[in-house]
């Protein structure tokens, strides 16, 4: 048992020596071309701004002080005898740090220190037991990369020490271990991004291309070089270096468009965005086929800018021609004033009204008065009239009635009856004083 345990380390160390002398050599395989992730189309007019959009997250450099936790190996099983969800077992930092999950597996299970340099991952099992069989999977995790390795390996269990031994099933490696011997789950990749720390900063690269109308790509002209470190470098023709620039806080947003101000007709061309992160394998390419134009016509000028016809009745110049375009129409806009004009259009509606209410009661006043001085002129003038009657001629009438009636008419009478009428009616009467002035009064009013 012991002989087997030493002859899985002598094992473990071979690897690691291997991996050490593999890892001399050339880093992870060859920088692959840069692929064409979009193309498109643009047209912009001569002397506007053009922005030719080139945006990564992935180019997002976001360097901090925690390097060696950027990358990360745990190892987890699964489909254990007791069943149930997977557990972490075990993992472990690119500093070097190894954190073990369960106090029982504390000194069993063991991880390479050099992990992280010699790209051997392998987990070694002291003593396996019957509780350790079950599906274990490596799995590698790179943060700042945004990448993600697994890899699986079946441990089995057995009392048969002429069962153990492994072999391939088709999709992962199964290995056999007697009971109480060591065990050693291989997992092994020697990919530069888990082996070699590079300087991050200078494994990223962003620059612009500009092929002129007619030259094919591979002699396009290099107008800008960009680098995570902060480093930049400006090409081409000293009429384009002028106008064309990028954002300063380009790798903090990932936001790499270029923009042309002002554009001129010799800028037409083909434009090339090249996105290099040699570190994470990040190799892309945006197009754009920039067409200018002719910036638009501006329409003339009028001499009425209120309706934008001119004080003479005489047509324009190319009021006939219906090939000129036609000047812009006005539009006046009407912009609402602040609180100040409301209360200045209240206090004109308020004054309006006093005023009104004011011209109202001199009116009811001016009525009063008038039927006031009616009534007076009214009294006035029955006086007057009163005064003009002649009382003489109203004594005169009444003395002749008395004479009238004192005549002696001598008449028979059939009875006492009539003789006493006849009497009454030739006794003198009583004399009747008349207010003329209230008569007339009275007459006035009905």
């Amino acid at each position: 048992m012991e002989l087997r345990a030493r002859v899985l380390l002598w094992k473990l160390v071979l690897l690691q020596s291997s991996s050490v002398l593999l890892s001399s050599g050339p880093a992870g395989p060859a920088t692959p071309g840069s692929s064409v992730v979009s193309e498109s189309a643009v047209s912009w007019a001569a002397g506007a701004r053009a922005v030719l959009r080139c945006q990564s997250p992935r180019m997002v450099w976001t360097q901090d002080r925690l390097h060696d936790r950027q990358r990360v190996v745990h190892w987890d099983l699964s489909g254990g005898p007791a069943g149930g969800p997977a557990r972490r077992l075990v993992d472990m930092y690119s500093a070097g740090e190894q954190r073990v999950y369960e106090p029982r597996d504390s000194g069993r299970l063991l991880l390479t220190p050099s992990a992280f340099q010699d790209g051997n991952f392998s987990l070694l099992i002291r003593a396996v037991e019957e509780t350790d069989e079950g599906l274990y999977t490596c799995n590698l995790h790179h943060h700042y990369c945004h990448l993600y390795e697994s890899l699986a390996v079946r441990l089995e269990v057995t009392d048969d020490p002429w069962a153990a031994g492994a072999h391939w099933d088709g999709e992962k490696e199964v290995l056999a271990v007697e009971r109480g011997a060591p065990a050693l789950l291989t997992c092994v990749n020697r990919a530069h991004v888990w082996t070699d720390r590079h300087l991050e900063e200078a494994q990223q690269v962003v620059h612009w291309d500009r092929q002129p109308p007619g030259v094919p790509h591979d002699r396009a002209d290099r107008l800008l070089d960009l680098y995570a470190s902060g480093e930049r470098r400006a090409y081409g023709p000293p009429f384009l270096r002028e106008r064309v620039a990028v954002g300063a806080d380009a790798f903090a947003r990932g936001d790499f468009s270029l923009r042309i101000d002002p554009l001129e007709p010799a800028d037409e061309g083909t434009y090339s965005c090249h996105l290099h992160h040699h570190y994470c394998g990040l190799h892309e390419r945006r197009v754009f086929h920039l067409k200018v134009t002719e910036p638009a016509a501006r329409p003339p000028p009028r001499d009425s800018p209120g309706n934008g016809s001119s004080h003479s009745g005489a047509p324009g110049p190319g009021a006939g021609d219906p090939t000129l375009t036609r000047g812009r129409s006005v539009i006046n806009v009407i912009v609402p004033e602040g609180r100040a004009h409301f209360f200045q259009q209240l206090g004109y509606v308020l004054a309006t009204l006093l005023l009104f209410i004011l011209l109202l009661i001199t009116v009811i006043l001016a009525t009063r008065q008038r039927r006031r001085g009616g009534y007076e002129y009214s009294d006035k003038k029955s006086k007057s009239k009163g005064k003009d009657v002649n009382m003489v001629e109203f004594a005169a009438a009444a003395r002749d009635q008395a004479l009238y009636r004192r005549e002696d008419i001598r008449l028979g009478y059939k009875n006492n009856l009539l003789k006493e009428r006849v009497e009454l009616s030739h006794s003198p009467l009583p004399a009747k004083s008349i207010d003329l002035d209230k008569e007339f009064r009275k007459e006035y009013c009905k």
